[in-house]
């Protein structure tokens, strides 16, 4: 059985992390994806995090990654805390569901609290990361400007008692906001997928409209 190795990200791994991300993400949520192109220009962001940036390689082969880039969470007095949310994390499809994706996260949660994190806000699916330590954003009483808690966002607290009870306003780096024009000429410029609609899309979707609570 092969050993993972956990390691940061380096210049020769872009174009290989880029595929995976691209073929991990195809059609999952929409016809096509933008993920890897959100990877591409990510990593010359101001808010990206090259400490945070790992790639997972089984028996010398890159096989996953994480990356990281700064958010912040504002409080009712105005007080703003600098957290971090991760996104895109891959796993190449024939390697998923064989414990790779735990242990790249698992690895990326200690690094953070070593380098003196205590937070991080994500949005996904609840089943993917529940079992991460993430709780729903209404426990933690972060939500979205207009007083919105998403289902599908969700914390974790890497230091017990961060986020102490206040209302906070969650604010992803403004690198996420995807250009999707621009996002699919850059998917047409690479090798063609077959572009398909699959129940996963309409589970995305109710997910990403649905909320726990509103105040």
């Amino acid at each position: 059985m092969f050993m993972l190795t956990i390691r940061n990200e380096t210049q020769a791994d872009r174009q290989i992390v880029e595929d995976i991300t691209r073929r991990a993400f195809y059609n999952l949520y929409v016809p096509s994806c933008g993920e890897h192109y959100l990877v591409h220009i990510m990593r010359d962001h101001p808010d990206f995090i090259p400490e945070l940036d790992f790639v997972a390689e089984l028996d010398g082969q890159v096989i996953g990654n994480v990356m990281y880039t700064r958010a912040t969470l504002t409080d009712e007095a105005g007080a703003v805390k600098d957290i971090l949310t991760f996104g895109p994390v891959s796993i190449a499809p024939e390697h998923q569901r064989k414990g790779y994706g735990k242990q790249l996260l698992e690895h990326s949660f200690r690094r953070a609290a070593e380098l003196g994190w205590d937070a991080i806000v994500i949005f996904g699916s609840p089943a993917n990361y529940v079992g991460r330590g993430f709780k729903s954003c209404k426990k933690f009483n972060v939500c979205l400007e207009g007083g919105r808690f998403p289902s599908a966002m969700m914390v974790k607290e890497l230091r017990e008692g961060a986020l102490d009870g206040r209302r906070w306003i969650y604010r992803d780096s403004p690198v996420m906001a995807i250009d999707e024009a621009e996002a699919r000429r850059y998917d047409d410029t690479l090798e063609p997928m077959e572009r398909k609609h699959l129940p996963s899309q309409e589970e995305f979707y109710i997910m990403s409209h649905s909320s726990v609570g509103e105040e």
